[in-house]
């Protein structure tokens, strides 16, 4: 069976009313497994951040990117590289350095000889794989910045005349570090848009440090197999899609969403230290992941507390805060958890 033949079957478990129950279960319990799959191949390489690795599964089933956001040396390279090995997904890293050219990224035209000739051939850059790792993505200039980005968004990359697609699955991580901004070029709010979550790595708790010292100071790290492949994570997007959202919970994903915005939120917070609200990508990406929630914890259909649990990682960068906010020093995940917890579930 073709992948596509294998989506539209996938997909029609979802939406076909007379489909029979059991397959519906099959096919939830079978996503469940294969999420278990890859989440405990990473377990064996990479100590503790499960809620880092949910949400790198969640935005990628999703078909969206991220953004990690930490000091180094916490993981976030051994993560995208065992994502890769567990998924059996081609790999890239790309170290972002004030001197990194957009060409360096998507690849550029070179002159070849053969039999006498001169031609033109395309060599293309690190961009073209399905994981795309791009370190310290806030040391490049804003055009290097913009090749990524704009590759993220099209799916596929513009050399002169020619557009080449990316093979999907096309999933980009992107690190930057906060506490070291001397030298570094911060991204623009409509380019943050474009990542699905942004995802804060914390420093590990004393037990989880004690087992990286055990794992990392000893012989050698354990190998990871493969527990999915490319056509198999293509089909889970296909029914991630499909899963159908009570228009209760979409309406409360949607006033939450409205609640960021100073001119119609009811809190007096908002309204005083907000300039900007979350624009719709933000609601796209609550829903999406309160969908994968749901389904990952074998429910068909998203709850109120899916959505919840997803507006902080999908909005925390979609919503600026004005001058006065930041002289507070109020954080957005402070502002979002209040909207949250104010927030009625129906009106």
């Amino acid at each position: 069976m073709s992948r596509s033949t294998s989506a539209e079957s996938t997909a029609k478990l979802v939406t076909d009313p007379g489909t029979a129950d059991g397959e519906i279960a099959r096919a939830v319990s079978q996503f469940r497994e294969d999420l278990g799959r890859v989440r405990t191949a990473i377990a064996r390489r990479l100590v503790g951040q499960s809620e880092i690795v949910d949400g790198v599964l969640t935005a990628l089933l999703a078909g969206g990117h991220i953004l990690l956001e930490g000091v180094p040396g916490l993981g976030k390279t051994l993560l995208v590289k065992t994502l890769g090995e567990a998924l059996d997904l081609t790999f890239s890293r790309v170290q972002f350095t004030p001197d990194l050219m957009p060409s360096d990224v998507v690849g550029t035209n070179m002159i070849v000889e053969s039999g006498g000739e001169r031609r033109f051939e395309f060599q293309k850059g690190p961009i073209f794989a399905n994981l795309v790792l791009a370190d310290e993505i806030n040391r490049a200039t804003p055009k290097t910045q913009s090749a990524l980005l704009e590759a993220m968004q099209e799916q596929s990359v513009t050399v002169g005349k020619t557009t080449y697609a990316l093979s999907p699955p096309f999933f980009v991580l992107a690190t930057q570090n906060p506490i070291e901004m001397e030298g570094t070029y911060p991204l623009p709010e409509a380019q943050l848009d474009r990542f699905f979550f942004k995802l804060r790595v914390d420093f590990p708790a004393r037990e989880e440090l004690h087992a990286i010292l055990d794992r990392t100071t000893g012989v050698g790290e354990g190998a990871i197999t493969a527990a999915l492949g490319r056509e198999r994570i293509l089909e889970m997007r296909e029914l991630v899609r499909q899963v159908p959202v009570a228009r209760p919970i979409q309406d409360y994903a949607v006033r939450l969403i409205e609640a960021t915005h100073p001119a119609r939120s009811q809190l007096p917070e908002v309204k005083r230290v907000v300039r900007y609200g979350s624009s719709p990508r933000g609601a796209q990406a609550v829903i999406l992941a309160a969908k994968i929630r749901a389904v990952a914890d074998g429910r068909l259909v998203p709850s109120f507390d899916d959505v919840r649990r997803s507006v902080t990682p999908a909005l925390r960068h979609r919503v600026l805060l004005n001058f006065e906010g930041e002289a507070d020093g109020i954080t957005t995940d402070k502002i979002l958890a209040d909207i949250v917890a104010q927030l009625p579930e129906q009106v």
